[in-house]
């Protein structure tokens, strides 16, 4: 674990150092001042509009980091030829695999929690400044613990793209890991839709291929809280507990994947 820990680190550090993350990060507190500007010019409506722009951005941000970054994981290293010089140290492929993986997940906890601080604080100058009868008004508190829940479930859907990424990562190219990391995230959103795809087509083999993908391909809508959270509905403990059990499920049997490519392929 040792050595999976220095690992995760050195990509942790090495994420910082690149600007990407930073300017994706500021990007996303921009687009919260602005939800909060936003807010202004819709009476009755500001905490729902600085809730709904601020949880998107951070989803969406976290998107592109755990992407653009996750593909390189291990194809940056092939290009630059400096993973001879890993693997002749005393280190095996699959705690590089796994040090390289987790070392992104610290790298998105970090940014997302800067993420989520970020639309606290708008939350909260936006509680400080408003008149009692308007927060009488509001449906939930601006502060909402409830937040956090839907910043749980978005990070932990990350997680699983970016194990995702790193499948990809671990046998082709970085712009066709970019593309079928992307169309897995876009399909998966809409993952349920294929379960009742024998209501659609009257082909019973296409309904049984297209009720195989449905519990192959990774459910992402079980990690979208986003629209109860922002209109005050309750999100029963089961549906995270559930979808977290799903999602750690789901990421092992990826990075078993990644591990079993990785140690089968020849750099020479």
């Amino acid at each position: 674990m040792r050595v999976v820990r220095e690992i995760a680190l050195h990509v942790f550090k090495e994420s910082v150092r690149d600007r990407v993350p930073y300017t994706l990060v500021f990007f996303a507190v921009l687009l919260m001042a602005t939800s909060y500007l936003l807010g202004q010019l819709t009476a009755g409506q500001e905490v729902k509009i600085i809730k709904d722009l601020g949880l998107a951005a951070t989803s969406l941000i976290g998107l592109f980091i755990a992407i653009f970054i996750g593909i390189g994981l291990v194809s940056k290293e092939v290009e630059r030829r400096s993973i001879y010089n890993l693997l002749s140290k005393p280190v095996s492929r699959r705690q590089v695999v796994l040090g390289k993986y987790l070392g992104l997940v610290l790298t998105l906890l970090v940014n997302i929690s800067v993420m989520v601080a970020a639309l606290y604080g708008v939350l909260a100058y936006f509680w400080f400044v408003s008149d009692p009868s308007v927060k009488a008004g509001w449906e939930t508190p601006a502060l909402d613990p409830a937040l956090m829940v839907a910043s749980g479930l978005i990070f932990v859907e990350l997680a699983l793209i970016t194990a995702l990424a790193l499948v990809f990562s671990t046998f082709s190219s970085p712009l066709l890991s970019a593309a079928l990391t992307f169309g897995l995230f876009i399909v998966g959103h809409f993952n349920a839709d294929l379960k009742r795809f024998d209501q659609i087509v009257a082909s019973r083999p296409v309904a049984y291929l297209a009720r195989a993908l449905y519990y192959l391909l990774p459910n992402l809508t079980l990690f979208d809280v986003k629209a109860e959270v922002v209109h005050g509905y309750h999100v029963p403990a089961t549906a995270v507990v559930s979808a977290v059990g799903y999602a750690a499920a789901y990421i092992a049997v990826l990075v078993a994947t990644s591990v079993f490519i990785f140690e089968r392929r020849d750099f020479k």
